[in-house]
């Protein structure tokens, strides 16, 4: 048994718990049954139910499935590549997920290296601001190039 000030108290019957429980007030919560004996302690319920849908609230929050997507164009100029970045940035702060895609049309399908060298290009820009992961690598996909990063925690 723990008591309430997280010290060990030992092992106790469950009689003298409940009553050593009741006598502070608090109420005997088992922890664990997965030993022999299982482990008790004494605490206050409510608190302790509220404590724990606070920390599922704030686990809640952080969206970390979610993504959102940054466009590039085939000419995006360097400006541009800046304020996609400042974007990306806000969407990492968030908490998502970014996929980075190119459309490519007509002629620009057979300059699919240059456009890579674009999104790499914007890559590094990124990874000057802020750590990511590359979730999925750079591919080729019917209607241009995608890639998905994330923030590195």
């Amino acid at each position: 048994m723990i008591d309430e000030k997280g010290e060990q108290v030992g092992i106790i019957s469950s009689e003298k718990a409940l009553a050593m429980a009741s006598e502070r007030g608090l109420d005997l919560v088992q922890i664990t049954d997965k030993v022999r004996p299982p482990i008790c302690k004494i605490l206050d319920y409510g608190k302790h139910l509220y404590q724990l849908k606070k920390k599922e609230r704030k686990s809640k929050t952080k969206k970390t499935g979610d993504i959102k997507g940054i466009r590039l164009s085939f000419g995006i100029s360097e400006h541009d590549l800046e304020t996609r970045t400042r974007q990306t940035k806000s969407f990492f702060d968030k908490g998502y997920r970014v996929r980075i895609e190119m459309r490519l049309y007509g002629r620009q399908k057979g300059l699919t290296d240059f456009a890579r060298k674009k999104i790499r290009r914007f890559v590094e820009k990124l990874e000057e601001e802020v750590p990511i992961k590359i979730e999925s690598e750079l591919k080729r996909e019917a209607r241009g190039l995608t890639m998905i990063v994330s923030k590195k925690f």
